[in-house]
């Protein structure tokens, strides 16, 4: 798994955020170092609304190739952002094309379904491969190693797993 490419996607339109931070501590706990790409929404401006814009293709292209994508968003109206939507939006059905880790972050327990009903859904359409249920955690409890480590302990195996079987040299199977 050590060459797994793994990208972290953030849209909360909040700049350098605690969606970001958690976003990227869940990556790095997933695969034990930090994410080779990290996209901050915010930081792309009015250049998520031009389709043409290059830049924005990229990233998509980008986050579309890599092996594992953690997708970030804050809770708003028990869903997640309209700048993340503005983002997957530009995904084709098929362009996702790894390991895809749905996270929220929310005030209160009471949007806890959030990730599994309406980003697990989205990054399932676009390609992604969602083989543990999203995560949810209390934006209070970002930065707190408690708030991840049960989900850590049900979701790392399957996730390892899936991994672990798409970058295995193809010639002779064994993980890279």
């Amino acid at each position: 798994m050590s060459r797994a490419r793994v990208a972290v996607v953030v849209g909360n339109p909040k700049p350098q955020s605690r969606t970001l931070h958690a976003a990227t501590r869940l990556a790095r706990e997933l695969v034990g170092r930090d994410p080779d790409q990290v996209v901050d929404l915010a930081d792309l401006g009015p250049r998520i609304l031009d389709w043409d814009d290059e830049v924005v293709a990229e990233l998509v292209a980008d986050v579309g190739a890599s092996d594992l994508v953690v997708v970030g968003s804050p809770t708003y109206k028990g869903t997640y952002t309209g700048l993340l939507k503005l983002f997957l939006d530009r995904f084709p059905t098929d362009g996702l094309r790894g390991v895809a880790v749905p996270l929220m972050l929310g005030a209160g327990p009471g949007h806890a379904l959030a990730p599994e009903l309406t980003l697990r859904p989205v990054l399932t359409e676009i390609g992604g491969l969602v083989p543990a249920k999203g995560l949810y955690v209390v934006d209070s409890a970002y930065d707190d190693p408690s708030a991840y480590e049960h989900w850590l302990g049900l979701a790392r195996p399957a996730i390892t797993a899936v991994l672990a079987s798409r970058t295995a040299d193809t010639r002779t199977g064994v993980p890279a």
